[in-house]
């Protein structure tokens, strides 16, 4: 096959240097998704410890207490959540090490590195998404 005709075939993954750009966007954002996560299972367990801020005068009213307990489980939720994102990026960094990063799970086609820049985890090209949504 000559340079013209190598064009028209269509990829079937990302090269390693590719893959290697990808892996720098992860892991970036894998540091700083495990910071956020500590800090936000320091502010679960915290509220729930009896330190400095549990001695303040006992005069707090029925609502403070509501307030606090709603942002102590607004907190485990968004722990919940950023905890699934670190196993989502962990994943998409063992898909580059199999070589399968950037594959859609049900095409089969490549999705958009524009697409993975800002959803690096993403297993499927908007299209197929939105066809199993339609389901």
């Amino acid at each position: 096959m000559n340079e013209n005709n190598q064009e028209f075939v269509e990829k079937t993954r990302y090269s390693d240097e590719e893959l290697a750009e990808f892996k720098v966007i992860i892991m970036d954002m894998l540091d700083k998704a495990r910071e956020e996560y500590r800090t936000l299972r320091k502010a679960v367990t915290r509220s729930g410890s009896n330190d400095v801020e549990d001695t303040s005068p006992s005069f707090r009213t029925v609502e403070d207490d509501g307030a606090s307990q709603l942002s102590k489980e607004e907190a485990s939720q968004l722990a919940q959540r950023q905890y699934k994102f670190i196993e989502n990026l962990e994943g998409a960094l063992a898909r580059i090490e199999n070589k399968t990063y950037g594959v859609c799970r049900v095409t089969g086609k490549l999705i958009p590195k524009e697409r993975l820049r800002l959803v690096p985890h993403a297993t499927l090209t908007v299209e197929a998404k939105e066809m199993l949504s339609k389901k």
